[in-house]
């Protein structure tokens, strides 16, 4: 896995952002343990019995999540905040919040199989936080909150049956959220930037984030494929 911080408000440029240097190399050697302790509990996380290609399941890999909550939690977006993981999966992104001190912690999902071994997976992990496991569309969210930290891993709708559902993802957070945090596509730069200027949101901070997504679909040619993703916090109007 690689992951590269990137902010808006300092000097080196990439991809249309700028590299804030104290994210990568200025961190306290305490904070850099609390995040490996997070993600060697998050390892413990286990992946979906019958992924769905058309939902695009995968699980978060655990440094991934780690990286990506350890630098939401030093923003002051998880501890003692209300997080929603809309399209939760097994639950890793709602897990870590737990263990970083959200509460309440809420992990919305579409498919029952996969909230019954997020709930599996809470049992492993014995998080603090009680997670609220719900069923339901993140599309269309029966959630009646506002004012929340959103963190999440959607579908990009590179599938046939799932195309635009990165936005309708999107348009549920503008809806709920303060701010968020979430994953998508390589090439996602202008879309996303787009979407959040016409929702009077700002995107504060970007990461380049890859990491190997081992053979489960059959469509899949190789055993192993290294996919590049980015990442977003967006503060929303």
């Amino acid at each position: 896995m690689s992951l590269r911080f990137e902010d808006g408000h300092s000097e080196t440029t990439h991809l249309g952002w700028k590299t804030d240097e104290h994210l990568t190399i200025g961190t306290e050697r305490s904070v850099m343990e609390s995040k490996r302790e997070l993600a060697r509990r998050l390892a413990v996380v286990e992946d979906f019995a019958d992924p769905s290609p058309v939902l695009e399941q995968y699980v978060t890999p655990a440094d991934v999540a780690a990286h990506l909550v350890h630098f939401a939690d030093l923003q002051g977006d998880v501890a003692g905040r209300t997080v929603v993981d809309l399209g939760t999966g097994t639950g890793t992104f709602s897990l870590a919040a737990a263990l970083r001190g959200a509460t309440p912690v809420v992990g919305l999902d579409l498919d029952p199989d996969a909230l019954v071994q997020a709930r599996t997976n809470e049992r492993r992990i014995g998080a603090p936080t009680a997670v609220e496991w719900v069923r339901g569309d993140a599309t269309r969210s029966p959630l009646c909150v506002t004012d929340v930290t959103v963190i999440m891993n959607p579908p990009f709708g590179a599938q046939h049956g799932s195309e635009h559902v990165d936005r309708q993802f999107l348009e549920t957070t503008a809806d709920i959220a303060a701010v968020s945090y979430s994953i998508h596509n390589a090439g996602s730069k202008a879309f996303v930037e787009s979407f959040v200027a016409d929702h009077d949101g700002t995107v504060t901070h970007a990461f380049e984030v890859s990491f190997d997504v081992p053979r489960r679909f059959p469509f899949h040619e190789e055993s192993t494929t290294e996919l590049a993703v980015e990442a977003y916090r967006i503060e929303w109007g």
